[in-house]
């Protein structure tokens, strides 16, 4: 039986909670330390009940480009199965998109950034 496909995924904010990754994974992820180059952190209140309830707060990070080419936003790289990027795209708002980026370690791999307007993002 062929080995489940993995994807690579860098999280800034709540993922990173082990009460997240248990809520949705089943499970804790084993990160290693990364950053987003070029990038800084927001905030954006969540109204979804079901993600407050997961990370415990309606105030939750938002990564947008920075004007700062020196700027990083730090966080952890997760190796995971499908199905679990499958359940991050289903608990992340449509305030976020998910997006292929290059880490300062040089890896490429999926993080939630800002949606575009029009594509789902509310106002």
């Amino acid at each position: 039986m062929a080995a489940p496909s993995t994807h690579l995924l860098f999280s800034y904010g709540t993922l990173q909670s082990e009460r997240v990754q248990l809520a949705r994974f089943g499970r804790l992820l084993d990160g290693t330390p990364d950053a987003l180059p070029g990038h800084t952190t927001t905030y954006i209140r969540i109204t979804d009940p079901e993600v407050v309830a997961a990370s415990g707060t309606d105030l939750h990070p938002l990564v947008v480009p920075s004007s700062d080419p020196a700027d990083a936003v730090e966080g952890s790289l997760f190796r995971i199965t499908g199905t679990e990027l499958a359940a991050a795209d289903d608990y992340e708002v449509d305030d976020y998109a998910r997006t292929e980026v290059v880490l300062r370690s040089g890896v490429t791999a999926w993080v939630y950034l800002e949606a575009p307007a029009g594509e789902g993002r509310a106002g």
